[in-house]
C-alpha cells in the first residue's frame, strides 16, 4: 500500500520537475496531510488537475487499506459459556461463535482482543476497539456511550450459595450478608440496592464464585446462564442456585457510536434467526433452542 502511495508522489514530482513535497504526514483513520514548499505553490497551481488526480488516487489507495484492516473485537476473558479460553488456548463460546458467523455474513476479518469486562466499553469509546463481546447487558446508561446491536439473548440474575446454606432462598435474603459479584456488572449494581453487609467485587466472575465456594462470601450474584453453567461444571456438588430470576435483561453486541457495522450486524443477526443458524449455535452451548 505505501509503495503505491509513494509511487504516485514520485510520478507527480516527475511531471512537475520540481521539489514538490516538503513533508507528508499520515494520520489515523486514513487521513493524509501533504505539505508543499511555499515557493513552489505557483508552479503547482498550474498543474492543479494533476494534483487533484494524485490526491484522489492516494485517498483511494489509503481507503482500501483502511477498509481491509482487521476489526479489533474486544472479548471478556472468562465468562463461560459465552467467551472463555478453550483447552487449545483459543477463545471460544456462544458469543465468539455468534460473532464469527456474523462476521462471515458481512464479509469482515477480525482479531479477538481479550480483556477484563471493565475495559470493554472504554475500549470502544476511546476508539481502541471496533466491536465488543461479553454478554453485555443493554442499559440506557451504556447506550449513551456506545451503540448496541439488536438483543440476541434474554437473561436475568440468579443467586448462588453453598449446598449446605438454608438461610438464603433468594435475593431478598441477601440483606446483611457478604455477597461476591463481578465488577462493573448489572449484578453489582443490583446488589448495592439489597442492603448487603459487604459487597466483594472481582474483575473475573470465577473469582467471585470461588469466594462463595470457599466460604469467603455467603452468596454470589450473577447472570443466570453463567451461574447455572458453573453449578453444572466446576461447582457441581459444592454450590446451588436459589430463588427466581430477577432483573430480566437482554444482551447486545457493542459498537462505536455511529458505526456502520451496527446495521450490517443487525441484518446478519435477523437472517440467522430466520434461517435457524442462530438456533444451532444456541443449542450447541445451552442444550436446547431459545424459548
Amino acid at each position: 500500500m505505501f509503495a503505491s502511495f509513494f509511487a504516485i508522489i514520485v510520478y507527480f514530482k516527475k511531471i512537475l520537475d520540481i521539489s514538490l513535497v516538503n513533508s507528508i504526514h499520515l494520520k489515523p483513520a486514513g487521513w493524509i496531510f501533504i505539505f508543499f514548499k511555499e515557493d513552489q505553490m505557483k508552479s503547482i497551481l498550474q498543474y492543479r488537475w494533476v494534483l487533484a488526480m494524485t490526491l484522489a488516487l492516494t485517498l483511494l489507495v489509503m481507503g482500501n487499506f483502511v477498509h481491509a484492516a482487521k476489526l479489533r473485537v474486544g472479548v471478556d476473558t472468562a465468562f463461560v459459556p459465552f467467551e472463555f479460553k478453550g483447552p487449545d488456548g483459543k477463545y471460544t463460546g456462544f458469543d465468539v461463535d455468534l460473532w464469527d458467523a456474523v462476521a462471515r455474513k458481512i464479509g469482515v476479518e477480525y482479531k479477538l482482543i481479550p480483556m477484563d469486562f471493565n475495559g470493554l466499553i472504554p475500549g470502544v469509546t476511546t476508539g481502541n476497539l471496533d466491536v465488543i463481546l461479553g454478554a453485555i447487558t443493554i442499559k440506557s446508561q451504556r447506550e449513551e456511550a456506545i451503540d448496541f446491536s439488536h438483543p440476541y439473548f434474554r437473561a436475568g440474575l440468579k443467586v448462588m450459595v453453598g449446598t449446605e446454606n438454608i438461610d438464603i432462598k433468594g435475593p431478598e435474603d441477601l440483606k446483611d450478608k457478604v455477597v461476591s459479584v463481578k465488577t462493573g456488572t448489572v449484578a453489582a449494581d443490583y446488589a448495592k440496592t439489597l442492603g448487603v453487609k459487604t459487597l466483594r467485587q472481582f474483575p473475573n466472575i470465577d473469582q467471585a464464585y470461588m469466594e462463595t465456594v470457599t466460604g469467603g462470601s455467603d452468596a454470589a450474584l450473577h447472570d443466570t446462564p453463567n451461574v447455572l453453567y458453573f453449578i453444572k461444571t466446576a461447582g457441581q456438588g459444592k454450590v446451588k442456585a436459589v430463588g427466581a430470576n430477577v432483573k430480566a435483561a437482554f444482551y447486545g453486541i457493542g459498537f462505536q457510536q455511529g458505526s456502520p457495522l451496527r446495521e450490517k450486524a443487525n441484518v446478519a443477526l435477523l437472517k440467522m434467526m430466520e434461517s435457524g443458524e442462530f438456533d444451532k449455535i444456541y443449542i450447541k452451548w445451552f442444550g436446547s433452542a431459545p424459548e
